[in-house]
């Protein structure tokens, strides 16, 4: 037996080779930059991928929320193998929190009825680390975060889960459906090939809005300002350990 289908997160963020700069006003980074899918969400990607070619999976839909330029990235998960994509349009992505995402998504389980849901544990843009948690927590389902490896049994009613933790690694077993949070010892993500990006472009891609889904996305926080942190100053030399402990002491103020 396999799992029906999976729903699978992709987020456009700013690329992560790319420096990032605050912006002249101090309310937030420059976006006019190079963007591409979060790393993490690549690798949820890639692994709802190979779960259908191991005949665990029949159907991979990714989703994202953002603004029109996010059908790229769901173009390039359709072109990684996916078969469909939902782009959920939002054009304000600085105010969609994780809990409206997750919402979002809880909507979409309702509609597509996945077994499965994989996410990447967090985003390379906000590091929040909570959608997926939230998700489990509003459709009731079991969670499993952190994933390093997933096993689905035979019959397909349960998954096994390695996570990452502090400690090491753990292993847990947890019922489906579930959401999965991939972290990046998983796997390696695939390179999209040209036949397969080509194909992309002929596969169907839903569009929705928040308001379609019933979804109040106003955001409950408020940014102040955002500012770089401050430069490092030089270090120093010091000629000995007593004029160390001094600068300790004296300076530093940490003894």
């Amino acid at each position: 037996m396999s799992l029906r289908r999976a729903l699978v997160g992709c987020k456009r963020v700013i690329d992560y080779l790319v420096k990032v700069r605050v912006n002249p006003q101090g309310t937030g980074v420059v976006k006019d930059v190079k963007h591409s899918m979060n790393n993490f969400d690549e690798i949820a990607v890639e692994e709802a991928i190979r779960l259908k070619e191991a005949k665990k999976l029949e159907e991979v839909v990714v989703v994202s929320c953002g603004p029109k330029q996010s059908v790229d990235v769901i173009r390039t998960a359709l072109a990684m193998g996916a078969d469909r994509g939902i782009h959920v349009t939002v054009d304000d992505t600085d105010k969609l929190e994780p809990l409206a995402v997750a919402k979002i998504f809880a909507k979409l389980v309702d509609v597509e009825k996945p077994d499965l849901v994989i996410m990447g544990k967090q985003a390379i843009d906000d590091d929040s680390n909570q959608t997926a948690q939230m998700l489990a927590a509003l459709v009731d389902w079991p969670q499993a975060t952190f994933a390093s490896k997933v096993v689905v049994s035979d019959d397909a009613s349960k998954l096994e889960v390695t996570r990452e933790i502090d400690g090491g690694l753990e292993t847990i077993n947890v019922k489906v459906p579930a959401v999965i949070s991939a972290d990046l010892r998983l796997n390696e993500p695939r390179y999209a090939t040209l036949p397969n990006i080509m194909k992309a472009k002929k596969k169907k891609v839903d569009t929705k809005t928040p308001e379609d889904l019933g979804v109040d996305i106003v955001s409950q926080l408020e940014y102040v300002s955002v500012a770089e942190p401050p430069k490092r100053s030089g270090g120093t030399k010091v000629e000995s350990v007593d004029e160390l402990l001094d600068k300790l002491k004296n300076e530093a103020k940490v003894l």
